[in-house]
Order: structure tokens, then C-alpha cells, then sequence
């Protein structure tokens, strides 16, 4: 059946973005239905990024149109998305550095403070009510992610995988609608990858997910639609099996058509892109 944006959570159509000569995003469409897991991938330059960055507000397209529930969304600042329900993660952790655990995460609960976004940080014009709620509601989120033992850590004393959690933790604590989630499995070993994707799908039982994420194997594993950007264009669409078998995405990330010895299945389906062709860089 064919959906619109009026189906949808979050949807793009016809996104442009220029900067200066360059063709950042190229006519993109994007399609997010609740409780969906949608994958985000292509090489190092497609504009994953650029895309993330309109669709939380960071960037303002050159052209296109981007709709929250079918309509405009309520302001194009990233605070007025994040109100109203999109949250999202960066490739760097963006902790504060000089605020515990447990402050870093009363941040990411403080998009429906009364105070405005100004109290993120500051806490200036906060109710002593809030305030409570937001820290009760930071520590329920610690609890559920496990990391409640380091409430009261500097990010930075924590070991990598950890940092991850608390960002996560922070884009999660506010009960976001959508989640844009950008390469949240770099820096992570095996193990904490498996836990991740198990992460994500309980996610989608109450959130849409977006992924960015150049471990192929957890895109195909946790995502139900999958994107494919190359030079700032969609070349593919589909569920991972349809992507997967779709001899234009082996052709971006290889520049030679499929063969088995680059591009295959796995005992459990996932492809098998080499990873010094995938992203790792600016998008």
C-alpha cells in the first residue's frame, strides 16, 4: 500500500541542499512511520549528515519540504523539534564535559521544562517542580540503561562505551517520538554492538528510529527500510533483503559491480560491505 507523508511521523520530499556550487542532497525524500526502523547509509560524501542535520533542524534545505505528522513542523530550530518530539545523537559524543552523568542526561529531559531551552544549562528560570521531575525522570532513564552507578561521574572519567550509553541515555530521557541515531556503533566492540541492536529494536516498540551507521551488519539486523545516499542522491530503497541484492549499492560503495567475494550474505543475511569503503567521515 502506498503511504504519504500524511501517514508518517517525519517525512522529507524533494530536499535540496546547496553549498555554494556543491550539491550537498540532491531532490532526497524520506519516509519515517511510527514504531519503524529506517537505515540511513551510503559512502563517505552521500550526505547522510547533511540530511540528519535538516531533518533536526541543525540545517535549513536550500529546497524541499520536511512535514512532522503531515503538517510543518512547530519551528525549525532544533529546540522547537525537540520539543515536539524528535531527539537525536551525534558521531561525536556533544557530552558536557563539566557536568556530571546524571546533568548531562537532566538535559535531555529538559526540552518540556518551562524554563526554555536556556535552562539546559544554566538552569536559570526553572520551577523547584521541574527541576525535581527532571532529575527523577534522568535517574528512572540511568536505571533503565544501567548506568546509574555513575550518575554522579564526569563523562569523561568513563570508559568509551559508557559516554556512548550516556548519550544515548540523554537523547532517549525525554520520550522522543522519532530518534535520529548517527553512528551510535562506532568506537564499540562486538559485544557491545550485539547489545546495541537489541537496544534499538526495543526502541522501535514505542519510537521510530532513524540510523546513520557504517556497520553494516547492524543495519541489516535492526532495520526495516533502508535508504541508500550517494553524491547527495537516493540510488536505493528497500527492506535490507531488496538493498542488499540491488547491484547499484555494491557499485557505490565498490565502484565495480557485485561479486561474492565483496558483497554476500552471511549465515543470518546481513551484506558484507568492505569497511574501508564505508563512512567514516564527514557526510
Amino acid at each position: 500500500m502506498t503511504t504519504t507523508a500524511r501517514d508518517q511521523l517525519l517525512s522529507a520530499d524533494g530536499v535540496t541542499v546547496r553549498f555554494g556550487g556543491l550539491t550537498a542532497l540532491d531532490d532526497v525524500g524520506l519516509r519515517v512511520a511510527p514504531g519503524s526502523v529506517v537505515g540511513l547509509i551510503g559512502p563517505n560524501g552521500a550526505g547522510k549528515t547533511t540530511l540528519f542535520n535538516v531533518l533536526s533542524g541543525v540545517l535549513r534545505p536550500t529546497s524541499g519540504t520536511i512535514s512532522w505528522k503531515g503538517a510543518p513542523p512547530p519551528g525549525r530550530r532544533p529546540h522547537h523539534l525537540a520539543r515536539a518530539g524528535i531527539s537525536r545523537t551525534f558521531q561525536g559524543l556533544n557530552l558536557f564535559p563539566m557536568m556530571s552523568v546524571l546533568e548531562n542526561v537532566v538535559a535531555g529531559a529538559d526540552r518540556t521544562a518551562r524554563g526554555g531551552p536556556l535552562s539546559l544549562v544554566t538552569g536559570l528560570g526553572r520551577h523547584h517542580r521541574d527541576e525535581r521531575e527532571l532529575r527523577a525522570r534522568a535517574v528512572a532513564t540511568l536505571e533503565r540503561f544501567g548506568i546509574a552507578e555513575f550518575a554522579a561521574r564526569l563523562p569523561g572519567t568513563l570508559p568509551y562505551g559508557i559516554q556512548k550509553q550516556v548519550a544515548l541515555a540523554r537523547a532517549c530521557v525525554a520520550d522522543p517520538e522519532v530518534l535520529l541515531l548517527d553512528e551510535p556503533a562506532s568506537g564499540l566492540s562486538g559485544k557491545q554492538i550485539d547489545d546495541l541492536a537489541g537496544q534499538i529494536r526495543g526502541f522501535s516498540e514505542h519510537m521510530a528510529v532513524v540510523l546513520v551507521e557504517h556497520h553494516m551488519d547492524l543495519v541489516m539486523r535492526v532495520c526495516d527500510h533502508i535508504v541508500v545516499l550517494n553524491f547527495g542522491k537516493v540510488i536505493s530503497t528497500g527492506t535490507p533483503e531488496e538493498v542488499q541484492a540491488d547491484p547499484a549499492v555494491t557499485q557505490a560503495y565498490l565502484g565495480t559491480p557485485a561479486d561474492e567475494s565483496a558483497v554476500g550474505r552471511t549465515g543470518d543475511g546481513p551484506v558484507k560491505v568492505d569497511p574501508s569503503h564505508s563512512d567514516g567521515g564527514t557526510r
